[in-house]
């Protein structure tokens, strides 16, 4: 979280349209938003970041690249951040995959309530984690019935 209280969230994908899209959506809500269309721009803001409170990351991008990747990265900085794939066409064994690391797989199209409902619910579950840890942080925007 910044020091104005708004929360940090990274957003990648390689779809320009969709990333504008996404980044909006969370703008409109409150939220601080980084929004990189390639793996090497996402993994570039998080060394040059202070940090995330949330990822959000499509699974296919650039050149072979995955969302695992960008994960990944984020969480060698904070081990316990919370992420979403963003995927139109994930297999049982990315599925699986995700699971196994704790990483939510968002299905698109993704619904807009959806998508503000689970990245809330990342967001308050991290903060949860950090009050408990003695850190002290506001809740999550709320997410109004954006329709």
């Amino acid at each position: 979280m910044r020091e104005d209280g708004k929360y940090r969230v990274l957003v990648v994908d390689d779809e320009a349209s969709v990333l504008l899209t996404y980044r909006l959506i969370l703008e409109q809500q409150g939220y601080d938003v980084v929004a990189c269309g390639t793996a090497r721009e996402a993994i570039t803001a998080i060394d040059e970041q202070q940090s995330f409170d949330v990822v959000l990351c499509d699974y296919s991008l650039e050149e072979q690249h995955t969302g695992f990747e960008v994960i990944s990265a984020a969480r060698k900085r904070s081990p316990e951040m919370p992420a979403a794939l963003l995927t139109g066409y994930a297999t049982k064994d990315t599925a699986d995959e995700a699971s196994s690391r704790g990483i939510g797989i968002m299905f698109k199209p993704i619904e807009i309530d959806e998508f503000l409902a689970t990245t809330s619910s990342m967001v308050r579950r991290k903060n949860e984690s950090n009050q408990k840890g003695g850190e002290k942080g506001n809740p999550a925007p709320q997410t109004g019935n954006q329709g």
